[in-house]
């Protein structure tokens, strides 16, 4: 058995190096009692009814920056390293920060909805975190790299990658469910949805583009074989008028004299789309 780490690809190297600079700068006004940093963290965590109330909707992304305390902050960073480097190397950049994003802001809008319905959480409690866009990360690995084993660290056996997520999504759901102390698996679920849901569907982008442009290339080629064939017409209706015969075939080519009078149709010349 061979243990090796993953590379820091460049948008889980930015998205790393980002949430280290706030964690940092958060720490730094905290510990300089600068006022500054009370503020920020207080317009940056996502409260349900701030958005709702009062329109602040820069915190269904900003609260992914915000990490309570060095553990909170330090295993978000590692599990995005992890299997966000995997996601990224199988997917690129882009696709990799849809799939990040949505998790951040499939995780708020869980919240939200879930607060307002008083059924987990209500509607001033804060949430901060990277987790709901782990989590959406967590579960593309399950069902990109199902068969692929990791290490129970700091456990000495290894699992299969679908079911770590598996077990993470019932241990995740009963914590919810139990109320989750100061951790909001709330936001945990909303990002393995948002996930999941990104993953199936993008699963398939080929086959929906493939059947999308062969149907505007056709209708596009018809239209252009019609307008082609309609100024044949009228080409021979005004050529008529001043006594010479032209002849197009039922594509729109024209055909020379000689082959005309053949009446077999002979060389056509012109392009057939």
């Amino acid at each position: 058995m061979t243990l090796s780490l993953p590379p820091f690809t460049r948008a889980v190297l930015w998205l790393i190096g980002i949430n280290t600079g706030v964690f940092l700068l958060m720490a730094l006004f905290s510990m300089a009692r600068v006022p500054l940093g009370f503020y920020l963290f207080k317009y940056m965590e996502l409260v349900p009814a701030e958005v709702i109330q009062h329109g602040w909707i820069w915190q269904i992304v900003t609260y992914s920056f915000l990490h309570e305390g060095f553990s909170h902050w330090f295993f978000n960073m590692i599990a995005l390293w992890m299997f966000g480097s995997s996601i990224e190397n199988a997917w690129g950049a882009r696709r990799f920060l849809e799939l990040y994003f949505i998790g951040v802001i499939g995780a708020a809008v869980t919240t939200i909805a879930l607060s307002y319905s008083h059924i987990l959480g209500n509607p001033d409690t804060a949430t901060v975190g990277a987790s709901g866009g782990i989590f959406a990360v967590l579960i593309a690995f399950g069902i990109l790299f199902a068969e692929s084993e990791i290490m129970m660290i700091p456990f000495p056996f290894m699992i299969k990658a679908k079911y770590f997520v598996g077990i993470l999504i019932v241990v995740t759901l009963a914590l919810a469910m139990g109320g989750g102390g100061s951790v909001a698996y709330v936001a945990h679920l909303g990002g393995l949805l948002f996930g999941w849901l990104y993953v199936r569907r993008g699963l398939k982008p080929a086959i929906v583009k493939v059947d999308v442009s062969e149907r505007y290339y056709g209708l596009r080629n018809a239209y252009y074989r019609w307008k082609r064939r309609r100024a044949a017409k009228k080409f021979e209706v005004y050529m008529s008028k001043h006594d010479r015969q032209v002849h197009f075939d039922e594509h729109g080519n024209y055909v020379p004299p000689d082959d005309s009078q053949k009446g077999n149709g002979g060389d056509k010349s012109g392009w057939v789309n």
